[in-house]
């Protein structure tokens, strides 16, 4: 079973609820969670939750480094294995589209060339995206037809794929646009709009008041930079600019509160398009409100 939908929905506590009242244990579908010390920002699970319930694909690799979804399907085989041995059933609880696509679906993905990927990158600051995006659609058009001229990180993406690897990129997988019959059974959590803005404006200020900015003060300490992947993390970016001068701190946390809108908004439009997800529309409380869904869903899993 997962447990899905935009950020400050609740997944968490359903996850965990369900996972402790059916044995289950939790494996995160986050890709942030993944970078150890960002904690706080990312809503990792704390210690007083992962005591209650094994967490797992949580902390594996170091904010400077780069981590992929290729890497997390194989780290994810290894705890599917692992629970399958000691006959486990996992709760898959997260945000990450894409991540929860390579759970449900198993998709086939390419590798990654970080000198081509460069290369094309310091091509989209000298010669604008638009000019590789016209090379993509000569090499592989029906890639290119999925995306805007504009959008520089995919085109990019795609680029490097084709020239890695010799293959068309539309040639992995079946494509993120086909939905096959899966055995994991995915419950979303969803609530208005105007109540899940608040939701997430309250989150920010109890991060704020738990010590994001000592956390971050810590990272930049360890003279870490943050790798490309971990740098999407919202709020760290806004408070390294606070501390760097270069915005104050109202307007940091303003910042974070409007990209956290915006991350909300675009994982509610990527888990909309899959009609295998059943919806809960929340009113007050997910645990409760979600609570006939998950006993349904994991009695169907058993």
């Amino acid at each position: 079973m997962a447990i899905v939908g935009a950020t400050a929905t609740g997944k968490s506590a359903v996850a965990l609820a369900a996972a402790r009242r059916h044995g289950a244990e939790i494996v995160s579908v986050d890709s942030m969670q993944f970078y150890r010390g960002l904690d706080i920002a990312t809503a990792k699970p704390t210690p007083a939750e992962r005591s209650l319930v094994p967490h797992h694909l949580i902390d594996l690799a170091d904010p400077s480094e780069e981590f992929s979804v290729a890497e997390y399907q194989v780290e994810l085989a290894r705890v599917r294995a692992d629970l399958m041995d000691r006959e486990v059933l996992p709760v898959y609880a997260g945000g990450t589209g894409l991540y929860l696509r390579a759970v449900i679906d198993g998709l086939d993905l390419p590798g990654s060339w970080p000198e081509i990927r460069a290369e094309l990158e310091h091509r989209v600051d000298r010669e604008g995206p638009e000019v590789l995006y016209r090379e993509l659609a000569e090499r592989d058009p029906e890639a290119s037809s999925k995306m805007e001229p504009t959008n520089a990180r995919r085109i990019v993406r795609a680029l490097e794929v084709v020239l890695g690897s010799g293959r068309c990129f539309s040639s992995f997988g079946g494509g993120l646009d086909t939905y096959p019959d899966s055995p994991v059974l995915q419950i979303g959590l969803r609530w208005d709009r105007e109540t899940l803005r608040r939701r997430i404006a309250s989150r920010v200020d109890d991060m704020l008041d738990r010590g994001l900015l000592d956390e971050v003060r810590e990272l930049i300490a360890t003279n870490r930079e943050l790798s490309r992947t971990a740098s999407h993390a919202v709020g760290y970016r806004e408070v390294i600019g606070h501390l760097r001068g270069e915005m104050t701190w109202a307007v940091c946390r303003d910042s974070i509160i409007l990209r956290t809108q915006q991350l909300a908004a675009r994982q509610d439009r990527w888990f909309r398009r899959d009609p295998r997800i059943r919806w809960v529309e929340v009113q007050q409380d997910p645990v409760v409100e979600a609570e006939a869904v998950v006993e349904e869903a994991m009695e169907s899993c058993r």
